[in-house]
């Protein structure tokens, strides 16, 4: 197996464990995670002055020579697909896609192939640098299959760490852009009484709970107030459709990123998200206040009404600002059409 090898010395005033002093100390170029030198320890990859080491916690000193065999990342197990992707960016770290709603973002038992993973081997080809000792793209988050748009996607390990870093830290700008049922408005009196709902300045609103996998569906998040994970969603209403009315395309953003966080929260206020079949529901709106049109176009929208259209991070290599905008896609834009008085797209 091909390898390189890297070598350097430990600095003044290491760490009490070998484990964190190589991790403070490892050349940045490198680009070895704690992670990935906890591996290449494990596999007897790395030795202190010509010894292989293999106690995490033992002691180092100043000056101690080390040396790491890191082998030549090995090819993934999944698979390259020919799926065609809508890049929206991409340079030798990292590549930004708008996902199309339908695609999974990684192979899981129920969908092994035809996911976003599968389209990016092939897509990226050798320019893989290898994620964790794998030639494989590196997933920092992911939007639900049926969500549609903006995600990054890191092509080598130092983008890896340096993205993983600004989605623990909550860092990254996501903006969501979504139709739900229902006017999220501060001047709604149902919505005082809605534990963890409050209105900052602006009408925005603020969503603050915990969620936590539901306790009998499986498939589900619940709201919760205790134990789960604290969770924060912010919304305001870019259009109220209907006289009077009866739904609203609303901006998102998130302070925090958990699984299916607007979905369920925005259900939680008691304005779930239009086609959402898990949390949404389907509600019956006046045909008066928005016309025929608008009702079948609500009934029928195949999928929650959700996209992801802005994205903005630090670049985790070169260190300048990167942000990205992804329009509506077609469907959302017919569905928006018909709640206007437009005729939905075929």
């Amino acid at each position: 197996m091909a390898t390189t090898l890297v070598s350097f010395q430990i600095n003044a005033d290491p760490p009490a464990r070998l484990d964190k002093a190589l991790s403070r100390d490892v050349p940045e170029e490198a680009t070895l995670s704690r992670t990935r030198l906890a591996k290449l320890m494990a596999d007897g990859c790395i030795t202190v002055n010509g010894t292989v080491a293999e106690n995490p916690k033992a002691k180092v000193a100043e000056g101690a020579m080390i040396e790491i065999t890191v082998p030549v990342a090995d090819e993934s197990h999944i698979g390259p697909e020919d799926i065609p992707l809508e890049v929206v960016y991409e340079d030798d770290d990292l590549i930004v896609i708008n996902k199309p709603a339908g695609m999974v973002v990684h192979p899981a038992p129920g969908t092994p192939n035809g996911t976003l993973v599968n389209a990016l081997l092939h897509h990226c080809g050798d320019s893989l640098s290898g994620v964790g000792g794998v030639q494989r793209p590196g997933i920092v988050h992911r939007i639900d299959k049926e969500t549609s748009g903006l995600l990054v996607v890191a092509k080598s390990d130092k983008a890896h760490q340096g993205l993983a870093a600004q989605f623990e830290k909550h860092t990254v700008e996501r903006y969501y852009q979504a139709v739900v049922y229902g006017v999220p408005d501060a001047n709604d009196p149902r919505l005082r009484g809605v534990k963890g709902v409050n209105f900052e300045s602006g009408n925005i609103m603020r969503i603050t709970t915990h969620l936590a996998r539901h306790k009998t569906d499986r498939q589900k998040q619940a709201v919760l107030f205790q134990g789960g994970r604290h969770a924060v969603t912010r919304s305001r209403i870019v259009e109220a459709f209907g006289t009077p009315p009866v739904a609203s395309l609303i901006e998102c953003w998130l302070e925090t990123g958990r699984t299916h966080q607007i979905r369920v929260h925005m259900a939680h206020a008691g304005h779930g998200l239009v086609g959402d079949p898990v949390y949404g529901g389907r509600r019956k709106l006046a045909e008066k206040a928005v016309g025929a049109a608008a009702i079948e176009a609500a009934k029928t929208f195949p999928r929650q009404a959700l996209h992801a259209a802005v994205l903005g991070f630090v670049h985790p290599v070169t260190g300048g600002n990167a942000r990205f905008e992804a329009e509506l896609p077609e469907d959302m834009q017919s569905l928006i059409a018909a709640f206007q008085g437009g005729t939905p797209a075929p």
